[in-house]
């Protein structure tokens, strides 16, 4: 996050905002085409632990090259390849999560883990805030290629529920088996046909449209058109993360009661809802009345992404086969990254070509349509509600 903020901004200051767009297009394009790759080799290998490590500290690396280049594209390039290797942690981490958590309350499990991971989102924005002031570029590169090391080491420490078995597979084998899971044939795809996985993933792509986009943005616009200081800034954007903090422990109790659908798809109204107070942030005169308005904007943008985000973790638990769940949540960041790589530069090019605000409101509709679809394509995955076992226990 600290990362993704920073370079935002210094792109803002030399590039317009579709070249800005492109920063975080680059992170999305990465975890699009390597979270499943990366997901279906710990499934396949069973070494979870050694994946987290070795995409970690690859990652970590991919960030040194930052303090040499310069310009727009390079940073960029650097950026696609730190996500290369930083696509690795959550869907393998997320399965981890999941299988923990088991069927009974995999919905808190996921709540816990999230809510940690906002925390870590919270900080960063709030970092970027405060450190674009008072360091160097350089300096900051640093201080993330610190934390992305920091956080490595932390994995090393992660006990994985599942037996490590005592033999690998070849790297021909362990080829062959990511490709038959990731290119399934067409009689081989019942699991994504389960409760309308695949649609979840549909509608997560054009959610993440509005959403990717607009945050994509919101660095620059909020200093260069709403008018707020670099430290307010990132207190803005951190509030988004705050609020998941607390949100996402909420709603993991709510999915395993209430179920995921209904979170899934009031999450996505709540992403609409977020686009439309972005552009109105700047409606009002300059002062404190565009503060409230972008302030209430992140705060609904954090409570939908929580309940979005819970229910449909825990729905891709609930309907996974046994051994394919950090593969298939890869899939559910492979469908976010479709709407991280069209997002952005969808809005930056309208927001180049009319203004920030016009670009937030017909992103709205991207949102509204996604909620649309999971209301009328998702059947209920909580076990206790569709009265069946889970089919990943």
């Amino acid at each position: 996050m600290l990362m993704g903020t920073a370079l935002a901004v210094y792109v803002g200051q030399v590039g317009s905002p579709f070249a800005v767009s492109l920063v975080a297009m680059a992170y999305y394009l990465g975890t699009m085409v390597l979270s499943p790759v990366w997901g279906a080799v710990a499934d396949v290998t069973g070494r979870r632990r050694a994946v987290l490590g070795l995409t970690g500290l690859v990652a970590t690396l991919a960030v040194l090259p930052l303090l040499v280049v310069r310009g727009v594209w390079a940073p960029i390039g650097v950026r696609l390849a730190y996500a290369v290797f930083a696509a690795g942690y959550a869907p393998v981490a997320l399965a981890v999560v999941s299988a923990y958590g088991g069927s009974a309350s995999r919905g808190q499990s996921v709540g816990y883990y999230n809510s940690t991971r906002a925390v870590g989102f919270a900080g960063g924005n709030l970092a970027a805030g405060v450190l674009l002031g008072l360091l160097v570029p350089e300096e900051i590169y640093l201080v993330i290629a610190g934390l992305s090391l920091v956080s490595t080491l932390a994995v090393l420490f992660v006990a994985d529920p599942e037996p490590t078995p005592g033999r690998s597979p070849t790297p021909t084998a362990l080829a062959r088996e990511v490709k038959h899971r990731l290119l399934p044939a067409v009689g081989e795809r019942e699991h994504l046909r389960r409760n309308g996985l695949a649609w979840l993933y549909v509608a997560l792509a054009v959610r993440n449209m509005t959403v990717v986009g607009i945050t994509a943005l919101s660095a620059p616009y909020l200093v260069q058109v709403v008018g707020v200081p670099e430290p307010v800034m990132g207190a803005l954007l951190a509030s988004n993360h705050g609020v998941q903090v607390v949100a996402m422990l909420l709603f993991g109790a709510v999915a395993d009661r209430a179920g995921r659908k209904p979170l899934i798809v009031a999450g996505m109204v709540g992403s609409g809802a977020f686009a439309l107070l972005a552009a109105a942030a700047a409606l009002p005169s300059p002062g404190p009345g565009r503060l409230v308005v972008a302030a209430a904007a992140f705060v609904v943008l954090g409570t939908s992404f929580s309940a979005m985000t819970t229910g449909a973790v825990s729905f891709v638990g609930d309907v996974a086969p046994p051994r394919r769940t950090a593969e298939l949540l890869g899939l559910r960041s492979t469908a976010k990254g479709v709407g991280g790589v069209v997002g952005p530069p969808l809005l930056g090019i309208l927001a180049t070509l009319t203004s920030y605000q016009v670009a937030f409101a017909l992103g709205s509709l991207l949102a509204f349509a996604a909620a649309g679809l999971a209301a009328v394509a998702l059947v209920e995955s909580r076990p206790a509600a569709a009265g069946r076992p889970t089919p990943g226990d």
